[in-house]
């Protein structure tokens, strides 16, 4: 079975064309639109605050224009620039890059009360049943 060789980017090739204003985008389309990896994305996240994009109700990350920015001010700073994480960091603060407001999707629904009561109810049950047998192992060990 051959592998077919992944495709490089070359002088020939069209640009990509600008996402539409206002759509969210899946990591997938993120990583075509800026040439970089999943793995890369998700690390870029855990280590500048200012990149964190919306999580769908399924937990998928949802990126906005404005991420995708980022992202790209991040690649160009990090591989182009070749500045240190910390100080990409530190540049884009300097560039007013800011910490990223709430999101503006509602929070899902909460529970119900009784919902709410029915957990902490199984809850109890189930660390007064650890106790017991955690009190019935350690007769045993003294006896």
């Amino acid at each position: 079975m051959q592998r077919q060789k992944a495709h490089k980017k070359t002088d020939r090739d069209p640009p990509r064309a600008a996402a539409p204003r206002g759509r969210y985008h899946k990591i997938s389309d993120v990583c075509a639109m800026t040439d970089t990896q999943p793995y890369v994305l998700r690390f870029w996240e855990s280590e500048f605050p200012q990149l964190a994009p919306a999580k769908s109700r399924s937990g998928h990350r949802i990126y906005t224009d404005k991420d995708i920015e980022l992202v790209r001010k991040i690649k160009t700073l990090l591989y182009e620039a070749e500045y240190t994480i910390a100080g990409a960091r530190r540049k884009l603060e300097e560039e007013g890059f800011t910490l990223p407001e709430a999101p503006s999707h509602p929070p899902a629904p909460a529970r119900s009360s009784a919902h709410a009561e029915e957990g902490e109810r199984s809850g109890r049950k189930a660390r007064e049943k650890f106790r017991s047998e955690l009190l019935a192992i350690k007769e045993m060990l003294e006896s």
